[in-house]
């Protein structure tokens, strides 16, 4: 889920001078993990592929989101003044969050 929607900042929402953002917020109390990607493309927000695809046919995107949102407890996007937007997903960690555990 990191390794995606870093990867849709830099491919997708990129602007010449700007970089993206990545925050990963760890919840050990409620055992989620929070991940957001803030990138400067707010006119630009993730797509997931829906419909049927033809027989043989690979599509050119969507395939990345339809994992985010598979793997990930649930996703969205909102804007991240002045122009930009932020992909958040959070997840559920099974297991003990203590060192050690």
């Amino acid at each position: 889920v990191i390794a995606e929607l870093a990867s849709n900042a830099v491919l997708h929402g990129h602007v010449r001078g700007r970089c993206f953002r990545l925050t990963l917020v760890l919840d050990a109390a409620s055992k989620l993990l929070r991940v957001e990607v803030s990138d400067a493309r707010g006119d630009l927000y993730p797509q997931i592929v829906t419909g049927p695809a033809e027989a043989g046919a690979l599509s050119r995107g969507g395939r990345g989101m339809v994992l985010v949102a598979a793997v990930a407890d649930h996703w969205d996007c909102v804007p991240y003044p002045p122009s930009g937007k932020t992909v958040r997903a959070v997840l559920h960690t099974p297991g003990a969050l203590t060192p050690g555990g």
